[in-house]
């Protein structure tokens, strides 16, 4: 999408941000009244250098202590505005790179055009634990996990179903989404990586499945739990949230121009409210 597009209404254009993000410092990406967040920093940084307020709509709204290698967002500016990386990163603080700059499709939605978003979340499970450089984005976990167990349990949540038993309920929010791909497997470091791509994510859904399969890796619940606390509904007792500092929103999918347009409104009318 590098090449220029016709000028919206008003003389406005709409641009691309792909963006990475370390979480820790952020009460997440949404912003809050005195309190810093990732698109609160992004706002401030980006309308004081192009000389007016700006608004950015995302892919995916992270939580608290979430970190984004591939956050999308988008805002829309004056025809002519020059925004370059190289003068966003020098203004920006250092926890927050923007790593593209894109003019977009006038029907580009950040957020409701996502056909997809994925996710890893990373958990050493070995004697010695997450090294001194990855603890910042690696969960310790004290027994060793199976990973074999854990995706026999993961194929009953791949599909659509409805995720109340992994979501924290919102007003007027449906927890119906489709996990598309979901599997854990070990990286370079011998640590258990769970990657989860869905068309969406409820509130805590990808920390919840996180903590459900971990409770079936290390052994203390068999792989059919899994199933049978989605088929139950609602959030039960025993399905853990695990920590935000391992959870990494990685990329984020969308379709080919001429289909955006119909993605944002077939998302619009699916759901009211989308992490």
């Amino acid at each position: 999408m590098n090449e220029p597009v016709t000028p919206q209404g008003g003389g406005l254009i709409r641009l691309r941000l792909d963006i990475a993000y370390d979480g820790r410092l952020f009460v997440g990406w949404a912003k809050q009244t005195d309190l810093r967040s990732v698109q609160g920093e992004l706002e401030r940084t980006i309308g004081f250098l192009v000389g007016q307020e700006v608004e950015l709509t995302c892919a995916g709204r992270t939580d608290a202590g979430v970190h984004a290698r591939g956050q999308v967002a988008h805002l829309d500016v004056p025809n002519g505005t020059v925004l370059d990386v190289a003068r966003v990163n020098r203004a920006l603080p250092d926890d927050i790179r923007v790593t593209a700059i894109t003019v977009a499709h006038p029907d580009f939605d950040a957020r409701f055009s996502a056909i997809w978003r994925r996710y890893t979340y990373r958990v050493a499970d070995d004697a010695v634990g997450p090294l001194p450089l990855e603890r910042k984005w690696t969960l310790r976990h004290p027994k060793r996990l199976d990973e074999a167990r854990m995706n026999e349990a993961a194929q009953a949540l791949v599909g659509e179903h409805d995720f109340a038993a992994f979501c924290k309920p919102r007003d007027f929010a449906t927890t119906i989404r489709e996990i598309q791909h979901l599997q854990w497997s070990r990286d370079d470091e011998g640590a258990a990586v769970m990657t989860i791509q869905a068309d969406a994510f409820c509130h805590s859904m990808v920390r919840a499945v996180a903590g459900a399969l971990i409770a079936v890796g290390d052994g203390r619940k068999p792989p059919h739990w899994v199933k049978e606390i989605l088929d139950a509904g609602g959030r039960p007792s025993g399905v853990t949230v695990m920590p935000p500092h391992p959870l990494v929103l990685e990329a984020v999918g969308y379709p080919s121009d001429d289909e955006l347009a119909k993605r944002a409104n077939e998302t619009r009318m699916l759901r009211t409210r989308e992490v």
